[in-house]
Parts: structure tokens; sequence; C-alpha cells
């Protein structure tokens, strides 16, 4: 068995709680996708962000959003 494997086993035997703080630790212990040379992220949501402000009709739900998500899987 892979040591991935044997990981994977073990973090499935641990409770709900116990797995959500683990993985709490795991993503923190990975470096930011956010390089501070590259800010092109912050003006894109910045952009999109005043688009929702001046076009409210435009917002989708989070139940919206997913929705039509698994619509597009499906096609």
């Amino acid at each position: 068995m892979s040591t991935i494997a044997e990981a994977e086993k073990l973090v499935f035997s641990l409770s709900e709680k116990d797995r959500a703080e683990l993985v709490g630790k795991i993503i923190r212990s990975l470096p930011s996708p956010f390089v501070a040379e590259d800010e092109d992220w912050v003006e894109e949501a910045l952009r999109r962000d005043r688009e929702m402000d001046e076009k409210p009709e435009t917002v989708l739900s989070e139940e919206q959003f997913f929705t039509s998500l698994r619509e597009y899987v499906r096609k």
C-alpha cells in the first residue's frame, strides 16, 4: 500500500471535526497562490465587484451558481 493510500485510510477514520482541522492545517502549510508580483487577480476581483454593484441583476446566488455548474458539467 502506498504512503498516500495509508494516509487516506487514517484520515478517513477520523471524525469529521478532526478531518476539517487537518484540512485547515494542510491548506495553511501550502504556499499562497497569490504572489505579490502578480496582482492581476486583485484588479479582476475589483472589476467583478464593480460589475456586481452596477448590474445587481447579473449576480447569482450560491445556489444558482452551483445549479448552473451542475447543469454545465452534465452536458
